[in-house]
């Protein structure tokens, strides 16, 4: 199994570079990134987890079509459900874990990709080049409960409306016009800046633990309603 993860720890800082090409979701990338998860809280006494992509452009092209596809016309839902179980248990694994996250994304993030980014608490992204992006509208695939709370939590109102009906592309900028990331940053500056903030926040886990329960109470609740019909109904065109 290649790994899809590289792990790195700095002191109180644990560094988890995305190695799997254009990081699509696929239950071995899953499998791999709660583990890596797992390492980071069982093995290490890191405080806060920085992660970002090892792909020059992309951080993150959310679901692996080429994978996802054969599944769903053999008719496998057992295996389509199961996966997108676990994308979702992915997504409450960060909403509740006891480092504070941060994510640096260091190119395109569409689809899962964007939903994989609100999980985390915090968000920087490159100015230059690279779209944040919900092009689900197009491929067929209507946002699953926790994947609308989380995108919620993070994107204003009109601006997810905007963004889901009609597939928009936001640059770097954009997103921190609208505070979707903290700071968009020149790609050459871009992880030295999510570092140095990353190292600043250096709290107690289970503080953090107990703050990300409290907080994100709602999305937990959405992300364990197992509601998956439109798969069955087969009403999708990807």
């Amino acid at each position: 199994m290649t790994a899809a993860v590289d792990l790195k720890i700095d002191g109180n800082l644990a560094m988890a570079r995305l190695d799997s090409g254009e990081n699509r979701f696929n239950p071995e990338f899953l499998q791999q990134f709660l583990k890596t998860l797992d390492q980071i809280e069982n093995d290490t006494g890191a405080t806060t987890l920085l992660v970002y992509s090892g792909h020059e452009k992309i951080f993150s092209n959310g679901l692996d079509l080429d994978w996802l596809v054969p599944v769903l016309q053999r008719n496998d839902l057992q295996s389509a459900k199961a996966f997108f179980y676990r994308l979702n248990q992915v997504f409450k694994r960060l909403i509740t874990y006891p480092l504070v996250t941060v994510a640096a994304i260091n190119g395109h993030a569409f689809a899962g990709g964007a939903i994989f980014c609100c999980a985390f608490d915090f968000r920087f992204m490159r100015s230059d080049r690279g779209y944040f992006c919900l092009p689900e509208v197009d491929l067929g695939i209507p946002f699953l409960p926790g994947m609308n709370a989380l995108l919620s939590s993070v994107i204003p109102p009109h601006l997810l409306r905007l963004m889901q009906y009609t597939g928009v592309r936001l640059t770097g900028r954009q997103c921190a016009e609208n505070n979707i990331v903290l700071q968009a940053c020149p790609p050459d500056s871009l992880l030295d800046t999510a570092m140095e903030f990353a190292r600043g926040v250096d709290k107690k886990r289970a503080v953090v633990k107990e703050l990300k329960l409290r907080l994100n109470k709602s999305i937990i609740h959405a992300l364990d309603v197992e509601d998956v019909p439109y798969i069955e109904s087969g009403n999708y065109n990807i």
